[in-house]
């Protein structure tokens, strides 16, 4: 049974690979840290406030915290407006890359006549029409 278990911790990993990558390429993991950010002030604010007055606090623009501020420039940064200090530069994307071409010849001739593997067809009757019921 080790191969059984091999092959479902593969598609384990490999599932959960394609979702990490797929987090990340869409830019969640910075959601992922916001969160996190919220969690931890939410967590500090409520040790000397009310719970509802931490949450406020918490969601206000007034009680961003270093984490916050890094995420929201990064976001925008990646939602395609430059930096200030990038304003002048440009970058060339290379989106698709030379691919080799592979051509695939069809299958080799046979190495024997044809003619002599075809069945005499003037030997054959023609079938009675109408077919014959059963």
């Amino acid at each position: 049974m080790p191969g059984v278990w091999c092959s479902r911790m593969r598609q384990k990993l490999s599932l959960m690979m394609t979702l990490v990558a797929w987090l990340l390429a869409t830019g969640s993991h910075w959601d992922m840290v916001q969160t996190a950010a919220w969690g931890k002030m939410f967590a500090s604010y409520s040790r000397s406030m009310s719970y509802w007055d931490a949450l406020k606090m918490t969601f206000s623009v007034e009680g961003l915290c270093n984490v916050c501020e890094f995420v929201d420039d990064v976001k925008s940064d990646a939602d395609g407006q430059p930096a200030p200090a990038e304003a002048g530069t440009r970058k060339v994307v290379l989106a698709l890359a030379a691919v080799p071409r592979v051509v695939f010849a069809g299958p080799p001739a046979p190495a024997w006549p044809q003619d002599e593997w075809r069945l005499p067809v003037a030997d054959r009757l023609a079938p009675p029409v109408p077919p014959p019921r059963a």
